[in-house]
């Protein structure tokens, strides 16, 4: 088979870690989201039975049928937007399913009509590259500032990163990886973890449809996803070389609205189990569409359908997963993460940066989408956009009027 031809260590380990950081840096609000809902034990597993399910389906079968790296993910920010809003709502489950295939068959008519991605199209390539250096240099930021409370741990991973860099780039992450797993077990060894095994088992939840409920939850579900998530997934795909090339002589690319039809579609028939939103990765997609999962742009695929295994066995095996990825140390998710998107961080800035008509308005991007600000409800990767075209038109403007008063001269 292709695929295991086209396997590498370094792919393995890229589907590996983005599964890791993904999963570790925001299960939590996927719990208090359910929680919110007030639902019970087996409900939370059923929630992870099917994000574990429609992730992996969703990044596992692309992958391998186009060739290229397709990441999906869950949305976080939906699931704090959840949280937030059930907590103040008093949903049922019930409401809650409905408000989900609501934002599902959104999703899937925003990939069908196409027109998400024709207004991405339009973005500047300096802007959408600054957003995405925005989104990821938060991640490279933890992890050095993991440094604060687990010095020694981050020291020894960035000196296994940098000297293998230096003698074996291809592998660096992966024995950067290997070599903070070693550090952390004969330190302070992984605590924490509480590892059962048991197969998860799908609840299904009868949908009910009320107007508070699709308006409080369902649209702002909706919103969030696009513009805080699919936004700068696309970003991460046209950055990574995977957008459509065929002006420049190159192939199509990633279909971007038939992955998200996909994305919308496998969450509609997995809502009433708990899959709230799925979407395109931006941060785990970075990890594994950069050089650092393969050298080679044409294998990368085998690091997303390593992660869309990876990501089918979560759902499989919840609650065994679950204990084992938790028993990673924050500070080494934070860090390895951090450094396995050095690569990504770089490329973005430089593209942002390379044209001195766009520099001022591509960071002011960067640095609106670094803040994190969420203004109503919506995140940081929207309002960076929306300020960065702004810096752009007024720029624009007054070149014209400048053009314009020297011609009447």
């Amino acid at each position: 088979m292709q695929f295991f031809r086209d396997l590498s260590v370094s792919a393995f380990t890229a589907g590996f870690v983005a599964v890791l950081v993904g999963f570790t840096s925001s299960v939590a609000l996927v719990f208090q989201a359910a929680q919110a809902l007030h639902a019970t034990p087996e409900m939370l597993a059923s929630w992870m039975w099917a994000l574990g399910l429609g992730m992996g389906l969703c990044s596992l079968l692309p992958s391998l049928w186009w060739r290229k790296p397709v990441m999906v993910a869950w949305s976080t920010p939906g699931a704090a937007v959840l949280a937030a809003a059930a907590t103040a709502g008093n949903f049922s489950m019930g409401e809650a399913i409905g408000a989900f295939m609501a934002c599902a068959a959104l999703i899937a008519l925003a990939g069908w009509t196409g027109w998400f991605e024709r207004v991405m199209s339009r973005i500047p390539v300096a802007l959408a590259s600054a957003l995405l250096a925005g989104v990821l240099t938060r991640f490279g930021l933890a992890g050095f500032a993991a440094a604060q409370s687990a010095l020694p741990l981050v020291v020894v991973m960035l000196l296994a990163y940098l000297a293998g860099r230096r003698w074996a780039a291809r592998y660096a992450v992966p024995l950067t990886l290997l070599v903070a797993i070693v550090f952390v077990a004969l330190t302070s060894g992984f605590t924490g973890a509480n590892i059962t095994f048991d197969l998860a088992r799908p609840v299904w939840v009868a949908p009910q449809f009320s107007v508070s409920a699709l308006v409080s939850l369902g649209l702002p579900l909706f919103i969030v996803t696009m513009a805080s998530q699919n936004l700068p997934g696309v970003a991460a795909i046209n950055a990574a070389g995977y957008g459509d090339r065929r002006a420049q002589g190159g192939d199509a690319g990633i279909p971007i609205s038939r992955t998200i039809t996909l994305t919308g579609l496998v969450t509609l028939v997995l809502a009433p189990f708990g899959a709230f939103a799925l979407n395109l990765s931006a941060i785990t997609a970075a990890i594994c569409m950069g050089p650092e999962a393969h050298p080679d742009p044409a294998r990368r695929y085998t690091a997303a359908a390593s992660c869309g295994l990876l990501y089918l066995l979560i759902g499989v095996f919840g609650a065994t997963i679950t204990g084992l990825l938790s028993a990673f140390p924050r500070e080494l998710v934070a860090a390895i993460a951090g450094l396995a998107l050095l690569g990504t961080i770089a490329s973005a800035l430089v593209l942002a940066l390379e044209q001195v008509a766009h520099r001022e308005a591509a960071i002011i991007t960067f640095l609106v989408t670094l803040s994190g600000v969420v203004i109503a409800g919506v995140g940081s990767a929207f309002w960076g956009v929306v300020a960065g075209g702004v810096a752009m038109l007024v720029q624009y403007c007054g070149r014209a009027t400048q053009l314009q008063s020297r011609s009447e001269r």
